[in-house]
């Protein structure tokens, strides 16, 4: 892609990822932190798969002069995402819907930073209409644990949803939360859609796609109730 962006003189958007910073040791995380990253570990293929990405990208930007934007996206949730894609949003949403124990891996005090696609949509936009090559962070600072996170969908789902441990995954990072300072001044850019008013929109998709027309509470023909 950066080889056909070099060829027809197009502007090139590497979307990167918080996982650049591995398990950090700076929190919040800002741009210019080189990150905390396992290069043999279980999930370093796609760690280290977004680092070479943005390498490859400033070699091209400062040795062919192509025009480069780098986004450092953080965990982004929303209508139309993969029902069971394993992001723990969709997890979460997914197994309450269906009247299943949220999975929390650990503890679950590590934390995760939630933006909803709109506000992604509208810092990409912003960048790959502005002057600044990056890389910015586009995420939402609200931090939250994934036990918090759980008690959001229980609230927006099912009071009564049960929560079941399990053991935690390998180099799972303890905290993720973006400085997006950069984005701010740089961009004009910032989260306006909070995790509270932004979930209801991504649980009634979810309602509709795994129910259709079938009411959840009793399985009869009907119109979903609204969130």
């Amino acid at each position: 892609m950066l080889g056909l962006a070099k060829r027809v003189g197009a502007r090139f958007l590497l979307t990167s990822t918080s996982e650049v910073y591995g398990d950090p040791l700076q929190h919040p995380q800002v741009e210019t932190y080189w990150g905390n990253v396992n290069p043999i570990g279980v999930r370093s293929c796609y760690d280290e798969g977004k680092r070479t990405a943005e390498t490859l990208t400033m070699d091209y930007h400062r040795g062919a002069g192509i025009e480069v934007r780098i986004a450092r996206i953080f965990n982004t949730y929303g209508p139309r995402m993969c029902i069971d894609d394993g992001r723990v949003v969709s997890n979460f949403v997914a197994q309450a819907l269906r009247k299943e124990p949220l999975t929390v891996y650990g503890d679950g005090k590590q934390t995760r930073s939630f933006q909803f696609v709109s506000d992604l949509v509208e810092g990409l936009m912003r960048l790959m209409e502005g002057d600044h090559v990056g890389p910015f962070n586009l995420g939402n600072p609200g931090e939250f644990t994934m036990l918090e996170l759980a008690q959001v969908v229980q609230e927006v789902i099912d009071p009564n949803a049960k929560i079941e441990f399990r053991p935690n995954t390998e180099d799972d990072p303890h905290k993720r939360k973006p400085d997006i300072t950069k984005a701010q001044k740089l961009l004009g850019w910032e989260p306006v859609v909070s995790l509270r008013n932004g979930l209801p929109l991504m649980v009634a998709d979810f309602k509709q796609r795994i129910f259709g027309n079938r009411r959840e509470d009793d399985g009869t023909s009907g119109s979903l109730f609204s969130v």
